[in-house]
């Protein structure tokens, strides 16, 4: 079935801001369908409210909406842009529920406009859990025994006709939101509610619980015509009852029998013929290990993580294909662009293992519980490729950025063999750890099977790497014992800890017997046809495949590694935009990084890719190989400016930013210098290592002191201390890992915190434009409101700011990017902190003035000067529109983390909000994040003494917009005296009905709660909000966070202008 010829103008709906479940993998899926779309000719329309990715990017659509996803908004595009079908299947679970509820209501078949990729019927059947359970019941497939329920009472009755525990899964929700296992009648009320709350249709599937069976996925692509392939099978490590997302996947699978691979195969494509899907599909299996019995858990009918992960393990391109069948093309009719010779109808073969591991966010949520549930934690993940599991296993261990290099990095040696024992029925984010300490002490696979239900052969393959740590430690280093170390990946450093040698001796001995790191490509045909994908691995003891190029002029460009708070996926956008960059100036590129969900690791990006952890070492295998001609650190976070030490000494050139001029901007002492040459004023501080030294710093600056590590991202670690004790607290928490760096304490100003990102030729500095916070200094700038053309600010601030930026990225030698935050009192402005790299919000300023500044910086770095580029330098003109940048936050997946924003970094994603005024930009972005007010008009407000007047004033406004409003004691009396109709409610500590039982009581809209200082979690403040957050009752912890949603209720509109950022004209260019 040739191309459908009808399909002229596809309208792409987006998956919005990244939260935990739904992440960067759907930007990758995005933007390689929309790329596949306009290969045919098609004109894309694109819309999605995160302003972070390349898929908003203006190339990658014919028109860009950075709107809120809301059906009414969809509406209004439809409207305008007159698409003839809509493509719901790549914005994962966001896009197919805008999908669907825009089919339902009529609005499609109305206005001619089809659904495309996958019909609202086949969505219905695979997602509507009823509906799904007969589906399965006609194919004579297996599900557990279930049943759907819309309230806790059903639930509670059908529980107990089949026993405790069950399983919770509500309908139409992301990364398993509100789902979990029940144990007993309390915890299934607890999850119930909330599951009930959060499904679209307020509909929760209860299930037989079969934890402990094997869990297994297949990545599946079908056609209109019938055709049918397995991509690739997938297998969790840990068994059912961790979410996939959280789990340790393996692909291919690894201990399934021909039988049960086939069987499971089998019944993929009868459900995927049934349900008559058109493009990719995950179904998800259980597998009983001690039979041949199974279930279907669920099937995904569009584009998921495990499509981005089943890509990067198989190198087949699945959005790509999906998009081209979603066309009418049949699997047959498209060309396989990797190989180049096969079709897509050819299932990929793989003679190599792929790892992934998730990143889990426990590392900036210290109070968080870390068991892993049904619930998805993980913020990210890493992946590896090797040509044996324990390869694989160790090298994904190392890029995971967490501290940890081998099976002994967490250390359960304090534990007794009763203890020991207690902590493996504990499923969290250190399991695999403790079963290594488990098998050093020589514990029973068996037992270690019976308490974990992990497979034995993972167990096996646990104790192979376990006793090689042993063989390292008590024998000889001979050459044999050193090449089966490497073959199953142990890095240089940790066979050196064990043999009590340094690394330089173990690389020496290395190279002298030709033990070094050999690369192969990533070969889907298993040899059947020639590849000629440059998208390799590393392994030892094999033959090099690497082509080798020689090309004028080669640049390496280093990725940003897996996503974190703190560090998402802005960078990749800024490394994909340098490697095209470099690519248009004629460089050959090449990109390291471990990320699958990301477009940087997709095959044709760069002219070559390696899969490989960002360690020096791992580093340097490539760097032996290839021999760049430079390596450009600016673009990937933290991740590579911590490489900037190591490439220098393997005789890379760094290009732009010298090192020492990034160490300047870092070290305090040299900094210090620099401002006053400059003239710039900062606030005063000290550099500390101990908690002594802190404390003296602090007295003699006055509290409140700002306290932070030096040489991070994200602000990790920082805080803002009020006193000794808790000055005391803060360095425990930092100094709980060795720093190699001082750590700054400063005088704490409170101001308009300002924040500028430019681009700097060495002469000339470009600032596109500036950036006012709407919250107070204190927020870290990655979780405050961020606001373009800065509303409140003087012209002489303006000229102030632009001046500062000048001067010190004159000062700095900054060559490429530059970020400069900056505080704002009155007509005064110091200096906070100042960063030679790519920042957070490089895409969103890019986009908003249509001033690439990434590839401005890429050819300022090649030795363009920005007069050439055809700008003038200085502050560009202002924009006839406000954009806002709103944070987006996931506090309701990760139980017991501290909600409370202060100077470190929580937020996992942004959404954008454009308008002509900023009035209606700001309802926008309140919007895009989520926040849907009023419903019940009523509200709780519990504020620190120093809050209190300014929430008399807002609590004014809420009052205007018809809010009943509820307070505490002191904050009840001081807003009755101001005039404000507060009625006071019981602290929780009180009798009911106390503050508790309102939140509980599911009416109430927000919760304003500025906490006090110091860090009790018994402290009612904690309890009211994460109470709050788990109900989905908004909370606000700041009080200009408070004046700006009044100002955006005040100011709701239904009709909203809409903007097409990709006709912005570029503010700058002459």
């Amino acid at each position: 079935m040739p191309r459908n010829k009808e399909i002229k103008k596809v309208l792409v709906i987006g998956s919005g801001p990244i939260v935990i479940g739904q992440a960067a993998e759907f930007d990758y899926a995005g933007t390689q369908a929309c790329r596949s779309l306009k290969e045919e000719g098609v004109e894309v329309c694109l819309v999605n409210s995160n302003p972070a990715t390349i898929m908003t990017d203006k190339n990658i659509a014919d028109q860009v909406y950075i709107e809120p996803l809301t059906v009414e908004v969809l509406k209004q595009i439809i409207l305008k842009e007159k698409p003839d079908s809509v493509l719901p299947t790549l914005g994962g679970q966001a896009g197919l529920n805008l999908g669907m509820e825009l089919a339902e209501s009529g609005f499609l078949a109305e206005h001619g406009v089809k659904l495309i990729g996958t019909t609202a019927e086949t969505i219905y059947r695979a997602e509507d859990r009823q509906a799904f359970k007969d589906t399965m019941e006609k194919l004579n497939e297996p599900v557990a025994a279930s049943l759907v329920v819309h309230n806790v009472e059903d639930g509670i009755k059908f529980t107990n006709t089949i026993g405790y525990p069950v399983v919770l899964r509500p309908a139409y929700t992301l990364g398993g939101s509100g789902g979990g296992i029940a144990h007993d009648e309390n915890e299934l009320i607890d999850i119930l509610s909330n599951g009930l709350r959060l499904s679209r249709v307020g509909e929760v599937l209860v299930e037989r619980c079969i934890a402990g069976w094997k869990e297994i996925e297949y990545e599946v692509m079908r056609d209109a015509a019938g055709n049918c392939i397995t991509v690739c099978n997938m297998e969790n490590i840990d068994p059912v009852g961790v979410h996939t997302g959280d789990s340790i996947v393996v692909a291919p699978s690894q201990t399934l029998g021909d039988k049960e691979y086939q069987m499971l195969r089998t019944s993929a494509l009868k459900i995927i013929s049934e349900l008559n899907i058109t493009g990719g599909c995950n179904v998800q299996y259980a597998l009983n290990p001690e039979s041949f019995e199974y279930c279907v858990i669920e099937v995904n009918p569009r584009v998921s993580r495990s499509s981005a992960l089943a890509s990067k393990a198989t190198g087949y391109p699945i959005a790509k294909v999906a998009a081209k069948i979603a066309l009418g093309y049949t699997l047959d009719e498209i060309k396989n662009a990797i190989t180049g010779k096969t079709y897509a109808s050819f299932e990929p073969m793989l003679d190599y293992c792929v790892v992934k591991i998730p990143r889990l966010p426990f590392d900036k949520f210290i109070t968080a519980k870390r068991t892993l549930t049904t619930q998805m934690k993980a913020t990210g993940e890493v992946m590896s490729i090797c040509t044996n599991f324990e390869g694989a296993l160790m090298k994904a261990i190392r890029s995971l950025e967490q501290h940890v290099d081998s099976l002994m990095s967490y250390d359960f040696t304090g534990l007794s063999d009763e203890e020991l024992e207690k902590q493996l029925h504990v499923v969290d984010d250190r399991r695999i750890w403790v079963i290594a300490e488990a098998l050093r002490r020589k514990v029973d696979y068996k037992k270690i099977h019976e308490i974990t239900k992990i497979d034995e052969w993972f167990i096996d393959k646990l104790a192979i790497i376990v006793e090689m740590e042993a063989a390292l430690k008590n024998e000889p280093l001979t050459v044999e014992l050193l090449k089966e170390a490497k073959r199953i990946e142990f890095p240089d450093k940790v066979i050196a800890e064990l043999t009590g040698k340094s690394e330089e001796d173990i690389k020496e001995m290395r190279y002298r017997n030709g033990i070094t790191a050999a690369f192969k490509m990533v070969d889907t045909c298993a040899a059947e046809f020639e590849a000629t994908t440059p998208y390799y691995y590393s392994c030892f003891g094999s033959e090099d495949e690497v082509i080798k190029t020689n090309p004028k002029k080669k640049v390496l460009v280093l990725g940003s590694g897996p996503i974190r708070i703190g560090q998402g996926i802005e960078f990749d956008f800024c490394s994909v935009h340098a490697t095209w960059a470099f690519a248009k100036e004629g460089y050959e590129t090449i990109i390291i990084n471990n990320n699958p969900e990301t477009v940087s690791t997709d095959f044709d990006i760069a002219d070559k890719l390696y899969f490989e952890p960002l360690t020096p070492e791992d580093v340097e295998n490539i760097v032996n190989v290839e021999h760049p001609d430079g390596a450009v650190v600016q673009f990937g976070g933290q991740t590579a400016i911590k490489l900037t030490e190591s490439l220098m000494k393997m005789g890379v050139p760094i290009l732009g930013t010298k090192a020492e001029d990034v160490d300047a901007a870092e070290d305090r002492e040299l900094f210090d210098e620099i401002l006053e040459q400059t003239g710039i004023p900062r606030a005063a501080g000290g550099t500390v290592y101990t908690a002594e030294e802190a404390k003296a710093v602090a007295n003699r600056l006055g509290y409140p002191v700002l306290v932070r590590p030096s040489y991070v991202l994200g602000g990790q670690g920082m805080q803002i201390a009020f006193s000794d004790e808790e000055i005391e607290e803060f360095m425990a928490v930092i100094n709980r890992y060795e720093q190699d760096h001082p750590i700054l304490v400063d005088k704490y100003l409170q101001g308009k915190e300002i924040e500028v990102d430019a681009v700097c030729d060495g002469t000339d500095i470009l600032i596109p434009g500036i950036m006012e916070h709407i919250e107070r200094t204190g927020v870290h700038s990655g979780d405050s409101i961020s606001v373009y053309p800065a509303p409140t600010i003087s012209d002489t601030v303006k000229e102030t700011i632009a001046e500062y930026s000048r001067r010190l990225a004159k000062a700095l030698h900054v060559i490429g990017l530059i970020n400069i935050q900056f505080i704002a009192m009155g007509e005064e402005v110091y200096v906070i902190e100042v960063n030679p790299r790519s920042s957070r919000t490089v895409p969103y300023i890019s986009k908003v003035t249509g001033i690439p500044i990434v590839d401005l910086a890429t050819e300022v770095i090649i030795g363009k000067k920005i007069r050439d580029l055809g700008y003038e330098p200085g502050l560009q003109p202002a924009a006839d529109y406000f954009a806002i940048k709103m944070p987006v936050f996931s506090f309701e997946k990760i139980r017991g983390a501290e909600i409370s924003l202060g100077p470190e970094m929580k937020s996992t994603g942004e959404c954008l909000g454009i308008a002509k005024n900023f009035n209606e930009a700001l309802y926008k972005a309140f919007l895009g994040a989520g926040v849907k007010l009023p419903k019940y008009k009523q509200m709780i407000i519990t504020v620190k003494d120093a809050d209190k007047p300014e929430a008399a004033e807002v609590a004014k406004r809420f009052e205007k917009l018809g809010y009943k409003i509820y307070a505490t004691r002191s904050t009840a009396k001081f807003l009755q005296e101001k005039g404000v109709d507060a009625l006071r409610v019981n602290k929780i500590s009180q009798e009911s009905p106390n503050v508790m039982d309102l939140i509980l009581g599911h009416k109430i809209d927000l919760v304003i709660d500025t906490p006090t200082q110091g860090r009790d979690k018994s402290r009612d403040g904690f309890l009211i909000r994460r109470n709050a957050i788990e109900t989905g009752v908004n909370v606000i912890t700041a009080m200009d966070t408070a004046n700006a949603l009044a100002t955006s209720l005040e100011n709701a509109e239904d009709t909203l202008t809409l903007v097409d950022i990709a006709k912005v004209k570029d503010q700058g260019s002459n």
